[in-house]
């Protein structure tokens, strides 16, 4: 079971927006987190996520399935923004029936991983 820091719930044109903060020192945590979600969320629609960490150097960001750019880089962005260094936010997506095209979706991904950091 991976404990989280803070969890935040967005609702944006009936999607619902499921956002995870997670303090970690390793990859391997982030990959450990992501399986858990992955089990607990198995009707989700996307799972996006993006981390960092200070030593070893690592950045990712991941959009899974999202349309490319909408979901990891905006999440990414606040991480750079407030300069967090080992924390990783997962954010997960159900659909609502509701297209949000690209620019909504930046918006959304940005709003829950805001709401997580403040």
């Amino acid at each position: 079971m991976t404990k989280f820091d803070r969890e935040v719930e967005v609702i944006e044109k009936k999607s619902k927006f499921l956002g995870f903060l997670l303090s970690c020192q390793t990859e391997n945590e982030i990959k450990d987190a992501l399986e858990f979600l992955k089990q607990e969320h198995k009707k989700a629609t996307h799972i996006c996520w993006a981390g960092r960490l200070k030593s070893p150097f690592y950045e990712k960001a991941v959009d899974d399935g999202e349309p490319s750019g909408t979901a990891g880089r905006p999440i990414l962005n606040v991480l750079q923004k407030k300069e967090m260094q080992n924390v990783a936010i997962f954010v997960v997506r159900y659909f609502g029936g509701i297209k949000l095209g690209a620019g909504g979706l930046v918006r959304a991904y940005s709003k829950v991983a805001g709401e997580l950091v403040k």
